[in-house]
């Protein structure tokens, strides 16, 4: 399996030391590398790799500021020549963090969680608009950082301007329109229940015929959520054999 990768970083010596490391891994595909996090932006939109070398500490803004700029993140492996940062790095669900200079012994450790970490996702590189379950994007509330496969959100609803994600115990507030979202969602696995709501399929554990042919949805995290009347008609097509 090839793994599509891109370098952002702002020392032109450090983006040579880690395609130098690279190229002992056939199975590794650099598709491009930026030295700061406008490029990186721009770079990472286009080529969608599945996994980023990110230095924290460049000019103008910062490797963190980066993820934030992301719809959808990588998998990021931080390189920096700075171990003050481990902690935060983590904060923002890094996979690894490599001190510069790189050796190759633990330039290799962090490929070995890479390779461990696409196997247990299913189709990491989404090559359309679409995202797909096992893609990640990048939710910041307040200090609080997460990096949240798709596939594991029951479901978003509207908060004035803002979007509430529901995974785990955790209901961050996403500063994303709910319609924006609905066009990035797998159509497989999300419905639009009402105006304010999208569910994932996945996690309803039952449905209840409800008033003027509505439908509730019951969820597996207790939450319940009522299908408006147009919507269940879709619903009960879409869901039947």
């Amino acid at each position: 399996m090839k793994i599509s990768a891109v370098i952002v970083e702002d020392s032109r010596l450090a983006r040579n030391e880690l395609k130098e490391l690279i190229k002992n891994y056939p199975d590794i595909e650099l598709l491009g590398e930026a030295e700061n996090v406008d490029q990186g932006f721009e770079l990472i939109t286009k080529e969608r790799p599945q996994l980023l070398f990110l230095d924290i500490n460049m000019p103008e803004k910062d490797g963190f500021q980066l993820l934030e700029m992301l719809d959808e993140v990588p998998l990021t492996v931080f390189t920096t020549a700075f171990d003050e940062y481990a902690i935060k790095s983590f904060e923002y669900n890094a996979l690894d963090y490599l001190l510069k200079p790189v050796s190759e012994k633990r330039f290799a450790m962090a490929l070995e969680k890479v390779k461990l970490k696409l196997n247990s996702i299913s189709d990491p590189n989404t090559n359309g608009q679409k995202l797909s379950e096992g893609s990640q994007i990048f939710i910041k509330d307040g200090e609080a950082c997460w990096l949240v496969k798709i596939g594991d959100i029951s479901h978003f609803e509207i908060v004035g301007n803002y979007t509430r994600v529901f995974f785990d115990d955790k209901k961050p507030l996403l500063y994303k329109s709910l319609n924006q979202i609905e066009e990035k969602l797998p159509e497989q696995s999300f419905f639009r229940a009402n105006r304010q709501q999208i569910v994932n399929t996945n996690f309803i554990v039952n449905v209840v015929p409800w008033f003027n042919g509505k439908l509730k949805l019951e969820m597996g995290n207790g939450e319940e959520i009522e299908v408006s009347r147009r919507q269940s008609y879709i619903f009960k097509d879409k869901m039947s054999l």
